[in-house]
């Protein structure tokens, strides 16, 4: 009899799934005398191991020039959650070449789509006919509603520039009877007045 058939083994749901080239951070609670503290490793995934409750998984990372690498039970209640944050495209199950190199060659290429994430197309799709009606209903509706906007925008835009061309009329005919109608006066220009002869100064 095996021990595993004997073991409950309970997933960690905080734990996505993970494959190798996986760039993750893993947050595990340290104990430190009496505190205990979450510590994050962020880092490459190179290797996994499959074996039920004794399930684990290795991450590399290089610090300061240094290659470190921790390895981690998925079903460790010290693992307190793992972030996925990018994923690499590799043909190998063991990353252990990474380890003789540095620099731009130990980085991976990141893998995006459905062909490169391995998921199947057709689990994906679920009754693709009724997808299909919904996808065709929405924008019909979408064009419905925009279309009445746009009548209601319009009709509202002709109602504001008819009353604002009133109100233009109205002040202009405002200030036209208030404006003077008729000229100021000018002052008339005094006419010099000639001395007599006998006044002149000498």
């Amino acid at each position: 009899m095996e021990l595993a058939s004997l073991v409950e083994v309970k997933t960690n749901p905080n734990v996505p799934q993970i494959r190798t080239g996986d760039t993750v951070r893993v947050s595990v609670k340290v104990v430190e005398g009496e505190r205990e503290r979450i510590q994050n490793f962020q880092g490459l995934v190179i290797r996994m191991r499959r074996g039920g409750i004794a399930s684990n998984f290795t991450v590399r990372r290089v610090a300061y020039g240094v290659g470190v690498e921790r390895t981690f039970f998925l079903t460790s209640p010290r693992l307190e959650k793992v972030e996925v944050l990018r994923h690499g495209k590799v043909r190998r199950a063991n990353l252990y070449y990474l380890r003789d190199l540095s620099g731009k060659a130990a980085q991976l290429k990141e893998r995006r789509g459905v062909k490169d994430l391995g998921i199947k197309a057709e689990a994906e799709i679920v009754e693709p006919e009724a997808d299909l009606e919904a996808a065709v209903a929405e924008p019909a509706a979408s064009a419905e509603v925009t279309v009445a906007e746009t009548k209601a925008g319009a009709e509202v835009t002709v109602a504001e520039t008819k009353a604002g061309a009133e109100v233009t009329v109205a002040e202009t005919k405002a200030s036209a009877e208030v404006a003077p109608t008729s000229k100021p006066e000018q002052p008339q220009a005094v006419k010099e007045v000639a001395a007599p002869e006998g006044e002149k100064s000498a």
